[in-house]
């Protein structure tokens, strides 16, 4: 079989396989001497859409940041819009009080700035006033002479109606005493015979005995029952008195503690001017007057329980114990004199820590009692007039937490409560009045989470309006640079690494750009960077050195690699022992080497995987054997149907496409996606329909459409770098290489012992763009064109392939 000889094609020098950062470039000695920065690293679309969402305040406009990387990514976002300096929002003090007229229903109080501390101290200033001056004045000589006048009065009235009652029942022969009943001595009227008490009970047996006659048994008995009727009455009367002594005492009291409450009440209604807190106090006001009662006892009287033995703890009644709970002020919102919006930064967003409670205090018995002394804000009011800033997995992932955010968010309102699956034997039975805020919520999260809210989640699409995205990687420039040494600098000082010469620099410069996977880029996720410093610093002290140098930082990477490569060395070991089956020598008809790329927790590497193809007379078309078996992906498959209509547009146009071919990923058990091997598996099709052998000692990769392009790829330098790996484990013969899509040149950022192997002749990377320069790479032969008659000229691989397939064409149509 003679075909024309393929013309040379042209393969890429050793300095185009990698970007290397110019030291000139490097206006340091070493990072020490850079200046200072801090924050994030070429994110100004980022940036601008961060300030549009802190700044603007219409409804909805809370921010969704994503994409960003790294472990302190809130304390990130919380300096930074600290550094925005967004106009401050008009926040007041918040506290709850007692509502005496619906006590389940606590009463909010809203301050000015920084006065809810002040009203808690004075009110209890005030309370603590009368609690001293209210017994002095019940004790004093005024009062008590009132209060006797007041007594003696209702004594006499009371004696009077007492002794009037007494002398009319004596001249009947009764007279008024007491009778004990259990441990109370009740009045009774009792018969008198013979200057003797008898009890009414006693008459009937005086009268069985013989010592009573039956007559006068019956008039003493009817007797009794009349003067028992009047004593009712009078017994009334007297308790009406009481009554009526009662309220003129408590009118006295009023009238003597009114001095007090009311400078008191005035005092704090000057000092806290406002409506709300001017009708508390009013109801204050009522209620120390109408319960003077507690205020009789001296402040400190009745207060001596006895501490309970070391290491137990102290069992209370409750807070209903304390009669002066009620006048309690319950702060949970306030401020400092200083007009700064809050950023507050919430690592735990469970529901009690977001939206606040209402804690339990529990007796000795072990029932509990709640008020309003016990509600407790959460981080969603502490950051009123300003910024919550949260992960929103986390937030999503806690009970209860996303359902009661997006009420609170769409309503501006938020209601203390507990959750109710913590209290599963009944909620608490307060409604405290809901509080009015004005809070920017930040989420952080990932675009996947982002792209999933947005879709099925509608209230999150109206409340989260503003998408903050952060690349993960940002042009190459000299500012950039720039950027990443004072970063370095900020990092170094604040870990106590030593400082970076200009080469270790550079070396973390590249590293920079092979993460970002495009030489005029460079990864803006610093963490990486900063994960390799921490590494490099640790070398170059475990070498006794006090400045890292460029071996440090290759040591570090170095380090890294032999920590994650167990699998991949594995598998080097099986490919040296031939278990797995990859030649790197010699050729071999429909066999080519295609290279695919493993991900393990992290780290990636190339791995060759052998692809064969073998075509026969039939119907079937492509058979992907992957497919068959379950093992293909979606991309995979779309990459065999690809092949497919490259084949009917080059050979089917004047026949019908008659051929049964396979394509199979040989010793692939795991499952083959991507269509990155589409050009590889072409050229084995190509070898096994020419008849022509295809080069082993190449390695192949490359995606291609139907017009025969070659396409970009990923993983390019693991692709090449685990191929030449396999290669030099087997021995390099200077004849071995790996053809790659022109398109991924840029995107070279290799190895250096690769780098040198390729100065030396010793390794080869070709570009290609066209199927037809793979063929001629692998087989040595010319492609073909096609001619006018829509031929392909004589001697060529393409006219070969079409020359098979004509050949099945008519076979099968002679067999049929």
């Amino acid at each position: 079989m003679t075909t024309k000889p393929a013309p040379k094609h042209t393969e890429l020098p050793a300095a185009k396989l990698r970007w290397r950062c110019e030291l000139s470039r490097i206006p340091f000695e070493t990072t020490a001497q850079a200046e200072l920065r801090e924050g994030f690293i070429g994110q100004e679309r980022a940036l601008r859409a961060l300030k549009m969402g802190a700044e603007l305040s219409a409804p909805g406009y809370n921010v969704f940041v994503c994409g960003l990387a790294g472990t302190s990514r809130g304390g990130t976002i919380a300096r930074m819009i600290e550094e925005l300096h967004p106009p401050t929002k008009e926040s007041l003090d918040r506290c709850y009080a007692n509502n005496f007229k619906l006590p389940d229903r606590p009463r909010l109080l809203a301050l000015p700035r920084g006065q809810a501390n002040g009203f808690k101290k004075d009110m209890q200033a005030g309370i603590d006033f009368l609690r001293r001056r209210i017994p002095q004045v019940f004790e004093g000589e005024p009062f008590q002479r009132q209060k006797g006048r007041i007594v003696e009065r209702f004594t006499v009235r009371e004696k009077d109606l007492m002794d009037d009652f007494t002398r009319r029942i004596a001249r009947e022969q009764f007279a008024l005493g007491h009778m004990q009943v259990g441990a109370v001595a009740l009045p009774e009227i009792f018969p008198v015979l013979e200057g003797q008490m008898v009890p009414i009970e006693d008459i009937s047996k005086m009268v069985h005995e013989g010592k009573l006659e039956s007559p006068v048994a019956e008039d003493i008995e009817r007797k009794y029952e009349q003067f028992r009727q009047e004593f009712t009455v009078v017994y009334r009367k007297t308790l009406t008195l009481s009554r009526e002594l009662a309220s003129e005492l408590s009118y006295l009291e009023q009238e003597a503690a009114s001095v007090l409450v009311d400078g008191v009440i005035e005092e704090l209604k000057e000092k806290y001017p406002g409506a709300d807190v001017s009708e508390y106090l009013e109801e204050v006001r009522h209620h120390l007057l109408d319960n003077l009662d507690p205020f009789k006892e001296r402040e400190g009287e009745g207060e001596h329980d006895e501490e309970p033995p070391d290491g137990l703890p102290k069992m209370t009644a409750g807070p209903e114990r304390d009669p002066f709970r009620v006048y309690g002020v319950n702060v949970i919102l306030a401020h400092s004199d200083e007009e700064i919006s809050p950023v507050i930064f919430e690592t735990t967003p469970t529901y009690a820590n977001l939206f606040g409670t209402i804690q339990r205090a529990y007796d000795a018995r072990g029932g509990w009692t709640s008020d309003f002394m016990d509600l407790r804000g959460g981080s969603l009011l502490r950051a009123d007039g300003g910024f919550l800033i949260m992960y929103s997995l986390e937030a999503l992932s806690e009970v209860g937490v996303w359902r009661a955010l997006k009420r609170t968010l769409n309503h501006n309102r938020l209601e203390i409560q507990p959750l109710e699956m913590f209290y599963p034997f009944g909620g608490s039975a307060l409604k405290p009045e809901a509080i009015a805020i004005n809070v920017k919520v930040i989420l952080i999260g990932d675009r996947e989470l982002y792209e999933m809210l947005y879709e099925y989640e509608e209230d999150f699409r109206k409340i989260f309006k503003v998408r903050v995205e952060f690349d993960e990687e940002m042009a190459m420039s000299d500012g950039v640079i720039a950027e990443y040494a004072g970063r370095l600098r900020a990092l170094s000082e604040k870990e106590n690494l030593y400082p970076f010469d200009r080469g270790a620099f550079a070396a973390m410069l590249e590293y920079g750009v092979r993460k970002a996977g495009r030489r005029n880029k460079v990864t803006a996720r610093f963490i990486d960077i900063a994960d390799l410093a921490r590494e490099a610093h640790y070398d170059a002290a475990a070498r006794g050195e006090a400045v890292v140098r460029a071996a440090h930082v290759r040591g570090a990477l170095s380090s890294k690699m032999e920590r994650h490569n167990l699998i991949e060395t594995r598998i080097r070991e099986m490919i040296e022992e031939g278990t797995l089956l990859v030649d790197v020598s010699g050729t071999r008809v429909g066999q080519v080497n295609g290279l695919s790329v493993l991900e393990i927790g992290g780290y990636s590497f190339g791995k060759p995987v052998r692809i064969t193809a073998t075509a026969a007379l039939g119907k079937a078309g492509l058979i992907n054997i992957e497919r068959e078996a379950n093992l293909s992906g979606r991309f995979h498959d779309k990459g065999v149907h690809i092949i497919a209509g490259y084949l009917r547009s080059q050979f089917a146009q004047d026949k019908p496409l008659s051929l049964a071919a396979s394509i199979c990923f040989e010793q692939s058990y795991s499952g083959v996606d991507g269509d990155s091997a589409s050009s590889t598996e072409i050229y084995a099709l190509a070898s096994a329909l020419s008849g022509l052998p295809l080069r082993q000692d190449i390695a192949v990769t490359g995606s291609i459409n139907q017009q025969g392009d070659i396409q970009a790829i990923g993983g390019v330098n693991e692709k090449i770098e685990g191929f030449f790996d396999v290669c030099r484990i087997k021995g390099l013969t200077g004849t071995q290489g790996v053809m790659m899509p022109e398109s991924n040149v840029e995107d070279l950022m290799l190895r250096e012992d690769v780098l040198e192997a390729v100065a030396a002749g010793k390794f080869h990377i070709w570009p290609v763009a066209k199927v037809e320069q793979g063929i001629e790479i692998l087989t040595g032969s010319t492609a073909g064109q096609k001619k006018g008659d829509g031929k392909f000229e004589p001697g060529t691989v393409f006219a070969l392939m079409g020359e098979r397939m004509s050949q099945m064409a008519r076979k099968l149509k002679e067999f049929e």
